[in-house]
């Protein structure tokens, strides 16, 4: 069965006027013998201090998944020079471009497109012990410092200011309500899905 860690729980902090130190929810996933890092954030130091909590080093990591394009979530792929960055179809190996669908190649690690806060958003969905888990990159993310309401009203209408379509946003939060256990967001805590 697929396992996961949350490595570092997201974080938006403002920082005054409208700057803020922001990197998302990192997470380890094991399936198929591969270590996959979703989203390795923007926070060198956070990353390399969960790694080695966890007994990793940067050399076990078999391949980067990216949720979307936005720096904060990607910025440390720069640690890992000789690793596959994968998004929601194409894995890039150095200067190659390779297209698959469906899963990530060789897992049973399931990607679905998720568009709204970005074009080309995807999430993952695994199958664990806990129950389906959807690592969700940004279709949910909450600023410090505010409430974090995870019933589907609050879920269904959270503001993104960042939100690119507003109406797949919505398509897509409805979609992975339905068929997630436990949401792992951007930015806050992971939260279990109220039926209700």
């Amino acid at each position: 069965m697929t396992q996961f860690k949350v490595l570092i729980e997201g974080y938006a902090k403002p920082t005054g006027g409208k700057a803020f130190k922001a990197s998302p929810t990192t997470t380890l996933i094991i399936d198929s013998g591969k270590n996959i890092l979703v989203d390795p954030g923007a926070s060198k130091s956070k990353l390399i201090a969960a790694l080695k909590a966890e007994d990793i080093f940067l050399k076990d990591i078999d391949l980067i998944f990216l949720t979307h394009y936005h720096p904060d979530h990607f910025l440390n792929i720069r640690l890992f020079p000789d690793v596959d960055v994968y998004d929601g179809s194409t894995i890039y190996r150095d200067d190659e471009e390779l297209e698959f669908f469906g899963n990530i190649p060789g897992t049973a690690v399931k990607i679905v497109p998720t568009p709204g806060h970005a074009s080309e958003h995807v999430s993952l969905v695994i199958r664990t012990s806990e129950g389906r888990v959807c690592i969700a990159g940004d279709l949910w993310w909450w600023m410090d410092g505010v409430k974090q309401m995870t019933d589907r009203k609050s879920l269904l209408s959270l503001k993104d200011p960042f939100v690119k379509d507003k109406r797949a946003l919505l398509e897509s939060r409805k979609k992975i309500l339905a068929m997630a256990d436990i949401i792992i967001p951007g930015h806050g805590k992971v939260f279990r899905v109220k039926l209700k």
